[in-house]
């Protein structure tokens, strides 16, 4: 191939280097190497002095699919167990819109001015579509959000609530070790989450609204007989005396309800979470609350049965891990799928020969 540009006629001619071109990729960019996954012994030790950068990532090990993440999970959170149970577990729930997350932020300001340090950790929802939560708990909660004793940590729900509560659970572990002695555990609002919250708290509080209707009407019975107090927010301005006739009516409801087994009656309160009114007499029929279970013993009483709770709960989280896993019972339940869509077996019929299978398999 002829190239002209080296003619002797061309011989006198130079060719300028020209602007020099920068580079493709920022010189400037920091390289983010992988983090280095920490042993459990480095995971205690960093959680047992307070650092909360080590227990945010232990809690996010917590929350790990990973099978290998699971085992070191377990093992911090064995040798956690035993600097854990000193704190008071409190667990806040109410209708969309009731006001929880600024509520949670003016609680724990009142409750971090007497000391000590405070965890919140909140089940937000997930998308059924998506999978996806907006995670967007910690930016309602401006001030607490930026305290240096506050610990605040949203989990998605993912659509298993039975799944998140046990990690939560372990999360309070985890945060009791590292020297949080109030946890508010914030659900996703009234529905089937609040059972598995009720059973890893000490105090549940119900969170409602005045003046959107029959107040009674919009919420679960059995939300009220879990609730050991019910506050009406939003007890402001031309909202007052709507606020108290609402509380009056919960009153009078909890009056048709037997006692609960702790013995204490509980009581209904009005405050406003936005003006910060009322917040010490709320806090102050809490901590009556406290005084009341632990003299009567109900206390530590209730936080056995909670232990035996999760212990059977994790046990039917294994078994249904292992059923639905089992290579066999994948192919038989793919297989009855189209018979019972076929209609021609029943679903009960169906559910029985995969069980049988199932355990005809343990004993092999």
């Amino acid at each position: 191939m002829e190239h002209p540009e080296n003619d002797q006629q061309y011989a006198g001619l130079a060719v300028n280097k020209g602007i020099q071109q920068p580079p493709s990729v920022n010189p400037y960019m920091k390289v983010h190497r992988r983090r280095r996954l920490l042993s459990a012994a480095e995971y205690v030790e960093g959680i047992l002095r307070g650092d909360v950068t080590i227990l945010s990532q232990a809690v996010t090990l917590v929350e790990s699919h990973n099978p290998d993440h699971e085992a070191i999970a377990q093992e911090v959170i064995e040798k956690c167990l035993p600097h854990s149970g000193k704190s008071i577990r409190i667990g806040i729930t109410g209708v969309p819109g009731a006001g929880k997350s600024t509520s949670i932020d003016v609680f724990g300001l009142h409750v971090l001015k007497q000391g000590g340090k405070l965890a919140v950790l909140a089940i937000d929802p997930s998308s059924e579509r998506s999978k996806g939560s907006i995670l967007g708990d910690k930016t309602r909660m401006e001030k607490l959000s930026v305290h240096p004793n506050a610990f605040i940590r949203p989990s998605p729900s993912a659509g298993s609530l039975g799944g998140v509560a046990r990690k939560t659970r372990e999360t309070i572990v985890l945060c009791e070790a590292a020297g949080y002695d109030k946890i508010f555990v914030e659900t996703v609002g009234v529905g089937q989450s609040e059972t598995a919250v009720h059973s890893m708290v000490d105090f549940f509080l119900l969170i409602q609204l005045a003046g959107t209707g029959d107040e009674l009407q919009g919420i679960k019975r059995g939300i009220m007989e879990m609730a050991d107090g019910i506050v009406i927010n939003k007890a402001d301005g031309d909202n007052v005396d709507r606020a108290n006739l609402a509380a009056t009516q919960f009153r009078n409801a909890l009056r048709l309800f037997p006692l609960p087994p702790s013995g204490w009656a509980p009581r209904v309160m009005t405050y406003s979470g936005y003006y910060e009114i009322g917040i010490e007499q709320v806090w102050n029929m809490i901590y009556d609350y406290f005084d009341f279970v632990k003299k009567n013993g109900y206390f530590a009483e209730k936080r056995r049965q909670q232990e035996l709770y999760w212990m059977y709960e994790t046990i039917d989280e294994k078994l249904r891990d292992s059923f639905y896993h089992n290579p066999a019972i994948e192919e038989m339940l793919a297989a009855k799928r189209q018979l019972v869509l076929g209609n021609r077996q029943s679903s009960f019929i169906a559910a029985h020969e995969v069980l049988d299978h199932y355990f005809t398999l343990l004993k092999q």
